[in-house]
């Protein structure tokens, strides 16, 4: 019976989801490696931005935007990212990304990195969601999706 609750209940949580996450990732790091970058597809169903992030590997997590400004790829954190209704918003290599900051551990590929996201609604309701997401090696292209 208790299983049947929780089966329920996870169908209620799905049903109340309005930001779909796929494909995650994170770039595996090195030994004293203090950084390194998750990416991810977010599709807001609603709208709405993403606002923060967290996991228990990092001291932080940075939404970040890389864009080139005078000939020269900069780096730089941004306090949200934009997610038009509908409209699935890639998180890679040399755009957006999210910053996993003042690593606890290295991250070897194979393992898996627990991280929260949290996204704001249009409507000012914050939605939480909680991922796995594998940890490719250092030099690993993104894997390509089909569509």
């Amino acid at each position: 019976m208790k299983s049947i609750a929780f089966a329920l209940a996870l169908i209620a949580a799905s049903a109340h989801a309005q930001t779909t996450v796929t494909d995650p990732w994170v770039r595996g790091t090195v030994a004293q490696q203090k950084a390194t970058g998750l990416f991810v597809q977010l599709t807001s169903a609603q709208g709405g931005k993403l606002v923060s992030g967290s996991s228990p590997v990092a001291g932080s997590v940075e939404i970040h935007e890389m864009a080139m400004v005078n000939d020269v790829m900069k780096m730089r954190q941004v306090p949200a990212l934009d997610l038009p209704a509908g409209k699935t918003v890639a998180l890679k290599p040399g755009g957006y990304h999210l910053m996993l900051m003042d690593l606890k551990q290295a991250l070897p590929a194979g393992s898996t990195v627990p991280v929260t996201l949290v996204v704001e609604g249009v409507d000012g309701k914050r939605e939480t969601l909680t991922l796995q997401a594998p940890v490719r090696a250092l030099g690993a292209a993104p894997v390509k999706q089909g569509h």
